[in-house]
């Protein structure tokens, strides 16, 4: 099968990382209607076991020639293919061939000394790279009914808590499930929700929104507080409010705008005050890597500088309409310490903010994501 070895050439060739891998491959497949669905299940496996770990492989001199550029390609493949454990799909490539030697170096997947949080190292992180992670989803109601869909269309399953279901990834759920019987949500994210605590008429402000996966689970814990939810884009608003008219749920308070800008920030809200503020803010995406490699694998590393900064912006900026005695929620997905305990030690600077929690939610162990959850309590008690 030549011509598969031509394309995953291609791919690696043309790709520069600027658009998310899974949208690259879309696109180039409908370049190529002859390639089936075995052969772009195959590719993407290619595709993406290369951007985990080619960096990090290492073979013999013959197969790393520059001047026979399409066997060294292919070897590369075959040895990423194997180390992430999708060796049994090369039957279908290449069968009589022999893997050549070769070794793996973690740290050549991310040769940057940079500090992560407390919680995780930096050998447990890069090989979490190498296996994609678990679906997961939120159950929202009728358990019972989820899991014996689950279980009569014969997708494996594991409860990690009990509203919290663990699938493989790419699980057929989509036209499975009633669509507001769950949301998909990573569980850690998913663990995010137990530091919330929200009461019944509480103000609540979800600041960098999103498609709103906090705000729908601060809705599903208590749904009567009262949410106001802002981003910079529109069109994310827009889905956030369609995830709240499919959960038949109040439509929040939106705001389209940029709360990194205070006066912007100011203008949005006027003198309004919150008790609590959820403050998911743009980070590195480190922790999620795992899902999406070729951010690992085309990653400037003096970005981590300016989401530092862009954190402590927005964070300090929303405190300013937090209430006395309010709490602010501060959450990345990232497991670098800049973008997590450095932004807590930049908040703590300000007036009457103290520390409640901070911590890694470590969600290698069960391929799931890492993020860091701090609460900080505003208040001179």
């Amino acid at each position: 099968m030549r011509y598969i070895g031509q394309h995953i050439r291609a791919i690696i060739e043309q790709y520069n990382g600027t658009l998310p891998l899974a949208h690259f491959l879309k696109n180039y497949f409908r370049q190529y209607p002859k390639l089936g669905s075995r052969d772009r299940k195959l590719l993407s496996a290619m595709a993406y076991s290369w951007y985990r770990c080619q960096k990090g492989i290492g073979l013999p001199d013959s197969t790393n020639q520059d001047d026979n550029n399409e066997t060294r390609i292919e070897e590369q493949v075959r040895v990423c293919m194997k180390i992430c454990g999708n060796e049994q799909m090369l039957a279908h490539w290449t069968a009589e061939a022999e893997l050549p030697e070769f070794s793996l170096n973690l740290n050549a997947l991310f040769p940057v000394d940079v500090d992560l949080s407390e919680g995780i190292d930096k050998e447990t992180w890069l090989g979490s790279m190498l296996v994609q992670p678990n679906l997961f989803i939120r159950v929202r109601k009728d358990i019972g009914k989820v899991t014996s869909l689950l279980n009569g269309a014969q997708i494996p399953f594991t409860f990690i808590t009990p509203n919290c279901l663990s699938l493989p990834n790419g699980a057929k759920i989509d036209t499975l499930l009633p669509p507001d019987t769950y949301a998909v949500q990573d569980a850690s994210s998913q663990h995010t929700g137990t530091f919330f605590a929200p009461k019944k008429k509480e103000l609540w402000y979800d600041c960098c929104c999103g498609a709103g996966g906090k705000s729908l689970l601060l809705k599903d814990i208590e749904s009567g507080v009262r949410l106001t939810v802002s981003d910079a884009r529109e069109s994310i608003i827009h889905n956030l409010k369609d995830r709240f008219k499919l959960y038949r749920m109040e439509l929040p308070v939106a705001h389209v705008t940029n709360v990194a800008d205070q006066l912007l920030l100011d203008k949005a809200l006027g003198s309004k005050e919150f008790d609590n503020i959820i403050c998911d803010a743009p980070c590195s995406g480190s922790g999620t890597w795992a899902r999406t490699p070729e951010q690992l694998y085309f990653f400037d590393p003096t970005t981590i500088n300016k989401f530092s900064e862009l954190q402590a912006k927005i964070a300090t900026n929303v405190c300013s309409h937090l209430k006395e005695g309010g709490r602010l929620i501060y959450i990345t997905c990232s497991v670098f310490k800049k973008e997590n305990e450095g932004v807590v030690a930049e908040l703590l600077k300000l007036p009457d903010m103290k520390l409640v929690h901070a911590g890694l939610v470590n969600g290698t162990e069960i391929k799931a994501d890492s993020m860091y959850v701090a609460v900080l309590h505003k208040g001179s008690k």
